[in-house]
Parts: structure tokens; sequence; C-alpha cells
């Protein structure tokens, strides 16, 4: 696995399969974002079969099937469509196309599985939330920082049972490697990667709306900046933005894409959340200085005081329980209004944002 560049980055975990051989099929289409893999492999690990995968670039497509020989080339987005036999469809395209493959999806009878950020507009929110109600289907999200987290899912496991009482705050601080020589066009233009705060953003919002218990929220504040990339004027490195939930919980969150060179890993992203009786800490991808390996929990409440090292012993709930979600049209994994919330909130920000210049 990738662990310097987060385009590339693509968590395994052990098998923990909760269907048998044939019993639950998918495709992936649109791949983009390297963040396909580590959906994909979430998804096998958990016992779905991908069947086949289709994108423009045939390039893409002769990587995808080096990870995943199972997988036939499609022709077309319309022949993946066309099979009855297709449960999920996983998609990893640019950003702004994600929410027209997912209608399309949707309208096909299956459901889809998509990268963060889901789309990119308010609008697109619209027509994703309208098509899922007359359908019936499911649009996932795959917000990986808490889902593709072993420290972020046992930190889930620590709130639920009380360890640190009412969850008060949460403050993530999220900084990413930019890697410009290797990025994408579309990577730099934020009417097709949604902006900062939409994009890496949403993944934050999601962990915020979850730890503490709530259903909506509203942005009080947000900024972006571009400091250090005039090449690309409209490109943004930086942003941040404070919330306040329904239920009285507040966030502060920061994104920026100044990782510096000699991490070993694309960004050293913490949590931090307060409690009434406890706080928790999230080393997620690396304890800085101290070990190299990331998924670091430290507890601290009224009984003692805990460092969890979690890499390889916690796994990744989420897509098992995706998949049975899908057979049983049930909402374990993820509910569709959370899904659609902490992107509503992303864009929100993104769009009210003040400018630094």
């Amino acid at each position: 696995m990738q662990r310097a560049d987060g385009m590339t980055y693509a968590p395994k975990g052990k098998p923990n399969p909760v269907v048998g051989p044939g019993d639950f099929r998918f495709a992936a289409v649109g791949l983009d974002h390297g963040h396909i893999y580590g959906m994909c492999n979430g998804l096998t690990e958990a016992g779905a079969e991908p069947v086949w995968v289709y994108d423009p670039d045939p390039a893409k497509v002769t990587a995808f099937q080096a990870r995943f020989p199972q997988a036939r080339a499609a022709v077309s987005e319309t022949q993946v469509l066309a099979d009855p036999h297709i449960q999920l469809v996983a998609c990893a395209a640019v950003p702004a196309d994600r929410c027209g493959i997912g209608l399309r999806v949707l309208d096909a009878g299956k459901d889809f599985f998509a990268d963060k950020p889901p789309l990119t507009t308010l609008d697109q929110l619209a027509l994703a939330r309208q098509k899922t109600a007359e359908t019936g289907r499911k649009y996932a999200v795959y917000y990986s920082e808490r889902l593709h987290v072993e420290a972020a899912v046992f930190a889930g496991d620590l709130i639920e049972q009380g360890a640190i009482g009412r969850v008060l705050q949460v403050v993530n601080l999220a900084p990413h490697r930019a890697s410009t020589a290797f990025r994408p066009a579309w990577f730099f233009d934020p009417e097709r990667y949604g902006g900062i705060l939409c994009d890496i953003g949403s993944h934050q919002i999601e962990q915020f709306l979850y730890y503490a218990g709530a259903r909506d929220a509203q942005v009080l504040h947000s900024k972006i900046a571009n400091y250090h990339h005039p090449q690309y004027p409209a490109f943004q490195d930086f942003g941040d933005a404070t919330l306040l939930a329904d239920n009285g919980t507040t966030m502060y969150f920061r994104v920026d894409w100044f990782t510096p060179d000699a991490l070993p890993v694309w960004g050293d992203g913490r949590t931090f959340i307060l409690g009434t009786d406890g706080t928790i800490e999230l080393r997620k991808y690396i304890d800085i200085a101290r070990d190299a390996s990331g998924d670091h929990l430290y507890l601290v409440n009224h009984d003692n005081e805990q460092h969890f090292a979690l890499h390889g012993q916690v796994g990744f709930p989420f897509f098992g329980q995706l998949i049975l979600d899908c057979l049983h049209r049930t909402e374990n994994a993820q509910t569709q209004a959370h899904a659609f919330k902490a992107i509503e909130l992303a864009i929100l920000a993104q769009n009210m944002a003040l400018k630094i210049t």
C-alpha cells in the first residue's frame, strides 16, 4: 500500500466476508481517483465479487485489472448498467461527474457507492436526494478518513460505550501532500473537484456528525486560500471552518496541502474529541518521530489514561455492513440522510468561505 501519496492510498484489511461467492456482485465505473482501490479492497474483503470495470481510459482499466483480475473490461458504462446481476457500482470519477453517473446507476435499479465528495453542488445534491427517494436505491459515500481508519472506527465504539461521556467538541486537522507534479488537470480546478472544503472537508464534517451524534449543523465561519501555488491560480491549498451541531456540539477543522517532504505518509491526520468525562486523540496515519505505523488512539477519562495501537486490530466493518444493507434494504452502515448531510454542509462551507488573498 502506498502511504506517501493520498491519491494512491488504498488500505487493506483482513478478509471478513459477510456473503458467499457470487452472492454480491459489483462493478467499478470511473477510475480517476486512486480511492477506487480502497473502496474495492473493502468490498472484496467483505465477500463482494468485482465483475466489471469501465473507464474511458484503457490504461486505467488495465491497471485496475492488475489488482482485480476477476473484473472484465466493459466497452461502455451502458454495458455495466445493463447487467441485471450487478447490485452495486463503485465510482471514483472526477468529483463533478460522480453525481451524473450515480443518477444513471440508480435509474438502472442498482445501488451506488461514490468516493468523497460524492457530488460538488447543491443542485446536484437536490437531484441525488430526489432520485434516492424515487428509486429507493442507495447513494453511499466513501468517507474514508473515518470508515477506513481503524483508530477512527474504534473511537466511535468508545464514544458509543460512554468512555468520554457526552461529546462537546471535535477538532480535525487534515494536512495532505499535494504532489502537484503527478496530479491531473482537474485537481487544480475547483469547478471539477468542488473546492478544498467540499472535497477533503467533507471527510471532516462527516466525522463530526458521526462522533457528535448529530443530524444537522450550521456552518458558522469558513475560509479558503491559495497561499503557495501561484502557478495554479484557481487552486485552494488551505481551508478551515467552524460548525455548530443541532445538539450543541461544536467543531473546528483545518484542511491543507502542506505535508512536508520528510513525513513518510501523505498527512499527519489528527482528531481530538472532547467529552464531558474524557478526551480522545487519534493519530491516524503516523505517530511522528515515534512510530511510523498509524492507528494510534489516546484515551484519558476519569478511570485511566491509555494508548491503543490499533493497526490490524479492529478491521473495517463498514463494507460488510454496506453489502448487507444493499441486500436487506437496511441502513446500518450509513444512513442516506447522514451521507447527504455531510456533503451538504461541506458545500455550504465552501460556498460561504472567506477568500484570503
